[in-house]
């Protein structure tokens, strides 16, 4: 299923990894779990995984050394996130607590000793951009439940995938799709004000250069010739960026049509 993934450090803090995996039960077919026991983070956050636990093997739900939590959509095969995780959380939180956002199952969040890590899968607002109102309503529901998070003192991490690319560097063809879902005005602005309101890019914090891509279309040749989009991200409350020692993209990680991002994490969970 996947190349071994290809690490920008040596191991030497905590790994925090988020990838959309456009199906679980397809990418599990393809090697998925070998491959998770091969990289063996100590966090693991799914996006798009279109299954419920039942759907699963029990080996799959609760692989060697690691424990899941999930929050899975109400309409069968749609959106859904999960987390696999070798450390026990002090708490769960599924979704936002914002019924129509909460029956797609696009955030679950755990709380440790020193940090929280919300994973989301933000909507796509789609061709016709007829989803674009609901997307904005959840990116402000969503930060309307980091801040309360926040009061709570701890560092908090949103990873995931945010369907917006947020520049021009962070896609291929900018001027082309200008007017595309996930590079619209409206969705950059929302990034813009997010990122301004106290939080940072931990991928930008480290790599200022182009051609980093975590999506590619399937259409043939669209990802061995890295026409891609940067979609997927780890945000830090930008008080704590200290603590993030490395973040990375692995393209060479095959299975989905994203790719797993991430972080190294100073210290323990």
């Amino acid at each position: 299923m996947a190349s071994q993934p290809r690490r920008t450090t040596k191991r030497t803090a905590t790994q925090i990894l988020s990838w959309n995996v456009n199906g679980l039960r397809a990418v599990g077919r393809n090697g998925f779990f070998d491959w998770l026991a091969d990289t063996s983070p100590d966090v693991l956050c799914l996006q798009e995984i279109k299954c419920v636990v039942g759907d699963l093997e029990d080996a799959q739900v609760m692989p060697l050394g690691f424990r899941s939590y999930w929050h899975s959509a109400e309409k069968p095969g749609y959106s859904g996130v999960a987390i696999y995780t070798k450390h026990a959380p002090v708490r769960v939180i599924e979704g936002i607590g914002v019924p129509d956002i909460d029956r797609e199952g696009r955030v679950l969040s755990l709380e440790f000793e020193t940090c929280i890590v919300v994973n989301a899968y933000f909507p796509n607002s789609q061709r016709e951009h007829e989803r674009l109102p609901y997307k904005l309503h959840f990116c402000a529901e969503l930060e309307k439940f980091l801040k309360k998070l926040r009061q709570s003192g701890k560092p908090v991490l949103l990873c995931g995938d945010y369907n917006v690319a947020h520049r021009e560097i962070d896609l291929r063809n900018p001027k082309t799709n200008v007017n595309n879902a996930g590079f619209l005005p409206a969705e950059r602005a929302w990034m813009d004000a997010f990122l301004s309101a106290g939080w940072t890019d931990t991928f930008r914090h480290f790599v200022r250069e182009g051609d980093h891509y975590t999506w590619w279309s399937y259409r043939p040749g669209v990802r061995e010739r890295n026409i891609g989009w940067r979609i997927d991200y780890f945000c830090v409350s930008s008080e704590a960026i200290s603590k993030v020692k490395d973040a990375f993209i692995w393209p060479d990680v095959i299975g989905s049509d994203h790719c797993p991002v991430g972080v190294e994490w100073d210290g323990e969970l």
